[in-house]
C-alpha cells in the first residue's frame, strides 16, 4: 500500500511540461456523447469504453517519459484505439489528435512530421472507410484539431530541446571557466609563494649567520623578512582577486634584491616601452619564476634581464651564467614553466629555452596584446 502511494505521488508528467497535459486528458469526453444518443451503446460498449479509458490514460502519460525511439509505440497505439472505435463512436478522432500530440517526442523533427503525415493520413483513410454520412463529422476534428495540435507540439518540443541543449552548454563553459581559473590561481600562487618563501629562506639563514657578528645587520634582515611576508600576503591576496598591484618595473627591483641576497649581480638592459597590461603582466610572473629557478637551481653568479622590441614583438631575455643540474630537466619538468607556458600562449606569444653557459629564457609578445 505504501508503495502504491508513493507511486501516486511521483508527478505523472515531467515538471517541465507544465500543468497543460493534465488538461488535455479531457479531450476523451469526446467519446462520452455517445452514451446519450438516440443509439444508446449496450453493457458491453459501455464496459469496453470504460476499460479503454482506463488502459489509455496510463499509456498516454507513460508517453510522456517515454524515449524518442519508443515513441512510435504510443503513436501506434493510440492510433490503434481510434481505428478500432471509429466504427461504433465518432468521438474516436480524439485517439488520432492524441496520437499527432505524442509525434513531437519523435526526433529529428523531420521524422516527427513524417510520422505526424502518416497519423493524419491514417486518420483520413478511417474517416472514408466509415461512409460518406458518417466520414465528415470524423474528419473534421480529425484533421482540423490534429494537424495543429501535432505541428504546435513538435515545434514546442524543439523549441524546449534547443533550450536544455543550450542551458547545458552554458553550465559546461561555466565548468570550464571554473576550472581555468582555479589553474590562473594555482600557477599565480605557486609563483608568488614560491619567489616570496626562497627570498625568506635565504634571508633568515643570512639572519642566523649574523646573529653571532652583528647584531644590527641580523636586526636589519628580519626586517626585511618581516616585510617580505607582508608583501607575499598582499600580493596573494591581489593574485586571489583578479588583479596586480605592482607592475613590471617593480619586478625588476625585487628581482635585483632577491638576487643581491643570494650573492648575485644583476645586469639589467630595459628599453622604455609602454607595454600592454597582459603582456607586462606575463613578464614580471616570468621574471620571478626565472629568478627563483636561478637562485635555488643555476649556481649563477650573475643574471643578465634585456627587453627591446623588434618589429612589432616583444623580446624579453632572461639569462645566467651557472651550471644546470641534470641538464636542466628539473627546471624543464617544473610546475612553474607548464604555467609560464600557458600564460604565454594565452596571448599568442612564444616562449624559447636554450641551455648553454647556464639557461637563457626567451620570451616573444605581440606587442598589440589586449589589456
Amino acid at each position: 500500500m505504501n508503495k502504491i502511494r508513493r507511486t501516486l505521488a511521483l508527478p505523472w508528467i515531467p515538471p517541465e511540461h507544465g500543468k497543460a497535459p493534465y488538461l488535455w486528458i479531457f479531450s476523451l469526453m469526446f467519446m462520452v456523447p455517445r452514451l446519450f444518443s438516440m443509439s444508446a451503446p449496450g453493457p458491453l460498449e459501455t464496459t469496453a469504453l470504460v476499460l479503454t479509458a482506463l488502459v489509455f490514460v496510463p499509456l498516454y502519460f507513460a508517453s510522456y517519459w517515454a524515449s524518442p525511439e519508443r515513441m512510435i509505440f504510443f503513436v501506434v497505439a493510440s492510433c490503434l484505439f481510434g481505428v478500432l472505435w471509429a466504427p461504433h463512436n465518432l468521438g474516436a478522432s480524439t485517439f488520432f489528435v492524441f496520437a499527432g500530440g505524442m509525434c513531437a517526442g519523435i526526433q529529428p523533427p523531420r521524422r516527427a512530421y513524417l510520422v505526424l503525415a502518416c497519423v493524419m493520413a491514417l486518420g483520413l483513410a478511417t474517416s472514408f472507410a466509415l461512409g460518406t454520412a458518417r466520414s465528415l463529422p470524423f474528419t473534421l476534428p480529425t484533421l482540423g484539431i490534429g494537424i495543429p495540435v501535432g505541428m504546435a507540439a513538435i515545434m514546442d518540443a524543439t523549441l524546449r530541446r534547443s533550450r536544455e541543449q543550450l542551458l547545458r552548454k552554458q553550465e559546461e563553459v561555466e565548468h570550464m571557466a571554473t576550472i581555468a581559473e582555479r589553474e590562473r590561481i594555482s600557477r599565480d600562487l605557486h609563483d608568488l609563494l614560491g619567489h616570496t618563501l626562497s627570498l625568506i629562506t635565504l634571508k633568515a639563514e643570512l639572519a642566523g649567520k649574523l646573529a653571532g657578528r652583528d647584531i644590527e645587520a641580523c636586526k636589519q634582515e628580519i626586517g626585511d623578512i618581516e616585510r617580505c611576508a607582508r608583501n607575499a600576503l598582499a600580493e596573494v591576496r591581489s593574485a586571489v582577486s583578479g588583479y596586480r598591484l605592482t607592475g613590471f618595473t617593480h619586478e625588476v627591483a625585487t628581482a635585483r634584491a632577491s638576487l643581491a641576497a643570494a650573492g648575485i649581480e644583476l645586469d639589467a638592459e630595459l628599453a622604455p616601452l609602454t607595454l600592454p597590461a597582459a603582456a607586462e603582466n606575463v613578464m614580471a610572473l616570468a621574471l620571478r619564476e626565472a629568478v627563483t629557478n636561478i637562485i635555488r637551481h643555476a649556481g649563477a653568479s650573475r643574471c643578465q634581464v634585456s627587453l627591446a622590441l623588434e618589429g612589432g614583438t616583444i623580446l624579453f631575455r632572461i639569462a645566467d651564467n651557472g651550471a644546470l643540474k641534470d641538464g636542466g630537466q628539473a627546471i624543464r619538468k617544473g610546475n612553474g614553466l607548464i604555467g609560464m607556458q600557458e600564460r604565454v600562449g594565452a596571448i599568442g606569444g612564444q616562449l624559447a629555452l636554450r641551455v648553454g653557459q647556464g639557461l637563457a629564457l626567451e620570451l616573444r609578445l605581440p606587442m598589440g596584446t589586449c589589456a
